[in-house]
């Protein structure tokens, strides 16, 4: 059950369910689960079919397509506000997951039963919208996504990578790896030869950026 304080933080990051009347929307919710996710959590896998439609409140998932050696490529992150659109792909086409999606940190969710995607997407316009205008984004990010790996070069596509993340970026040379999808080997000594440049300061966990403009424009050459 789904009490008023947690519909009321729903509501806030998908503003297209208060369109809906109360009665309705109450009734729609009464079949949904509230989820605690923990960090390092397989939410979907390859192959598996689609269990429900998940409406997150905090944390993200990493959307991931693996190879059989191990190696990962990240398609697209999902965040509170946003939904998956493999995970409607799914429901729509009735087919099963084509990629891994993996909790980042731990995760609250709610999790939308099918036959509740699927009245919300057929009765109610706003929610359709919402769900098409991120396939759209989402076809755009991908796109993007084709075009740095068929087109950039590695040191390019990892310097835009860097470029667009706060600062100061928080990481690990396997985490920025698995966001290529490449080898940490890889990453380590492009990362060392960024630092010989003086675009970045490499830390335990950590890299500064110390000189944007450069390395910015070395990623849109």
């Amino acid at each position: 059950m789904i009490n008023s304080a947690t519909q009321s933080r729903l509501l806030q990051q998908y503003p297209m369910l208060r369109e809906m009347p109360a009665a309705e929307r109450d009734s729609l919710l009464a079949s949904a689960s509230v989820m605690q996710v923990p960090a390092g959590t397989v939410v979907f896998d390859e192959n598996q079919s689609c269990q429900g439609f998940p409406l997150l409140l905090s944390g993200s998932i990493r959307v991931i397509k693996a190879a059989p050696n191990g190696r990962e490529l990240q398609l697209y992150r999902v965040v509170p506000g946003e939904s998956c659109i493999l995970t409607s792909s799914c429901l729509l086409g009735h087919t099963r997951y084509q990629a891994r999606g993996v909790s980042e940190t731990e995760l609250e969710m709610i999790l939308l039963p099918a036959a509740s995607f699927q009245t919300l997407f057929s009765k109610h316009e706003a929610f359709r919208d919402y769900v098409f205008h991120l396939f759209s984004e989402r076809l755009t990010d991908l796109m993007q996504l084709v075009s740095a790996v068929a087109f950039q070069k590695l040191d390019q596509r990892l310097a835009r990578l860097l470029t667009g993340k706060p600062r100061p970026i928080h990481t690990t040379h396997q985490a920025l790896a698995d966001e290529l999808g490449c080898a940490r080997e890889i990453v380590s000594r492009l990362l060392k030869g960024f630092s010989e440049q003086g675009w970045i300061r490499l830390g335990r966990e950590q890299i500064e950026i110390t000189d944007a403009p450069s390395l910015k424009k070395f990623a849109e050459l």
